[in-house]
């Protein structure tokens, strides 16, 4: 990827006070808006719209603009359907029309809400969303990075390409064109942050679920060296397919539209018919349960080897390293489907059949939870399989790693719904955002916001100085534990369950 050389940065966004910001980029000027000390520009093209000859490339570079872009909306979102019932009342997401979805926002301290306003050179944190590689966008109101600017780091928002345009496996197109374009915008940023007063040298990528799984694979790959320095990955473990296994998604949106499964066929195809198909064979499934979904694949380009393997034989192993999970992840899918209580010991049995899970593995974890339902045993062992474990896996590997690697567990159990500690619960912790409508339906109009502000303080640490306030990884095995209750150290926690797993790692 060829970077088109930067203007000599200046100060950072330029206008006088109480004006619009301006800050020129190297495609054009752009003008933002102020916002309670902060000022926000939104929907700046990274690369070209993705239409058209396009649709299915690898991104290119956006044209140059003439004059000042208006930067005051949030630009178009991916093509995308919303979350099925009932998640869709759980996770808003926002759907804006247009061509360009290749667009990002940036929030960054006005000068005189700084304590120092002669200071450059702030941390950035780069927001990769997640939503199983279908959903999501940078426009989710629990995304806003106002709290972060406040405490003096950049923060930087991305879309990216989802479904069978981002993520299909076709033999006349790329893989991994999603990843690419995220690629592409921690490019831009590396050529403009400094003209919004940020330190391209001190870049944290950051995402939840889908997001974290693919910086996950940004950590492995080798074109993405030197584009940041440190790495958060929330609800999400290095995980990737190879071409042929991806494949089949790819095939049965292809079979429903009765047209080849190549690039060239499906471009041909109107978007609204080609979003149809895609849900129609994605619906049903979900992280835990499976089903057929979109999958980074090992292509042996941008990714030439599996991730897990990669980092787990020191790849990035010197980026600081921020990871963890959630208590009860599975929550958010099994207890709205209903499956938390549906499932029956026979069908509990079967999955663990299934999945090779040892017996004793079994009796350690339904010792710890006295009274659990079938569904509720297989949702903690899901959870643990799924990201505990290659976390944890991954954390063991790192000692002795030039980057700092720690590692949190967010514990606060929402009353909505009986969710529990659930998957992406801890966003509008991390982003102070629990006032927001999506925040409240996740975890209720109370949410303690003692737990934010030490959550979101830990992140703005990390951001700045890679030591997000707690231990590092060492033989102990120190958890930041968010809740219930105060945030404490635990050692080892529930380290008998995960050493129980030690024999299916040996088999996989």
């Amino acid at each position: 990827m060829t970077a088109v050389p930067p203007p000599v940065p200046g100060p950072g966004p330029t206008s006088a006070p109480g004006a619009s910001p301006q800050v020129e980029t190297v495609h054009g000027t752009v003008r933002g808006t102020l916002e309670r000390g902060v000022r926000v520009f939104r929907g700046i093209p990274y690369a070209a719209a993705p239409v058209g000859a396009r649709r299915f490339r690898a991104p290119e570079p956006p044209e140059p603009w003439e004059g000042v872009r208006e930067a005051v909306a949030f630009g178009p979102t991916a093509p995308k359907r919303p979350y099925s019932p009932p998640l869709d009342r759980l996770l808003p997401d926002p759907d804006v029309p247009g061509e360009n979805c290749l667009n990002l926002n940036v929030w960054t301290p006005a000068p005189s809400s700084d304590p120092d306003p002669d200071r450059t050179g702030l941390p950035v944190l780069v927001w990769i969303h997640g939503g199983s590689l279908l959903h999501g966008s940078s426009a989710v109101p629990l995304y806003d990075g106002a709290a972060f600017a406040r405490d003096g780091v950049v923060l930087v928002s991305v879309n990216y390409r989802l479904g069978v345009e981002g993520f299909g496996v076709f033999p006349d197109a790329p893989a991994n064109r999603g990843l690419l374009d995220q690629l592409a915008a921690l490019a831009w940023v590396r050529d403009n942050i400094a003209a919004f007063g940020g330190d391209p040298e001190l870049v944290t990528v950051c995402g939840e679920s889908a997001g974290a799984v693919s910086i996950a694979a940004l950590l492995a790959a080798p074109r993405a060296r030197g584009l940041f320095r440190r790495a958060v990955l929330q609800s999400g473990a290095p995980t990737a397919l190879r071409p042929d296994d991806a494949r089949r998604t790819t095939e049965l949106i292809a079979k429903r539209l009765g047209v080849p499964a190549t690039a060239a066929a499906l471009a041909a195809v109107d978007p609204a018919r080609l979003l149809d198909a895609q849900t129609g064979v994605t619906a049903g499934g979900s992280p835990l349960t499976g089903g057929n979904s979109f999958q980074i694949v090992v292509d042996g380009d941008l990714l030439p080897h599996d991730p897990l393997e990669a980092l787990l034989d020191g790849a990035a192993d010197d980026v600081d390293l921020l990871m963890g999970s959630n208590t009860e992840e599975y929550r958010l899918w099994f207890v709205p489907s209903g499956l938390t209580e549906r499932l029956s010991r026979i069908g509990l049995r079967m999955a663990l059949l299934k999945f090779g899970v040892p017996r004793a593995t079994e009796r350690a974890y339904r010792a710890n939870r006295p009274g659990a339902t079938p569904g509720e045993l297989l949702g903690a062992l899901a959870t643990d399989l799924l990201l505990r474990v290659p976390l944890n896996r991954l954390a063991d590997a790192r000692a002795g790693a030039r980057g700092s690697t720690h590692v949190y567990e967010f514990g606060w159990p929402s009353p909505v719904l009986r969710l529990g500690a659930c998957h992406a619960l801890e966003i509008g912790f991390v982003f102070d955002t629990l006032d927001r409508p999506d925040a409240i339906a996740l975890a209720g109009a109370d949410a303690p916001q003692e737990l934010a502000d030490a959550m979101h303080a830990a992140w703005v640490r990390f951001a700045a100085c890679g030591d997000p306030g707690w231990p590092g990884w060492d033989a102990g095995r120190p958890v930041m534990g968010f809740g219930p209750g105060a945030p404490a150290v635990v050692h080892a926690p529930r380290d008998e369950e995960l050493r129980g797993w030690a024999p299916y790692r040996q088999r996989s």
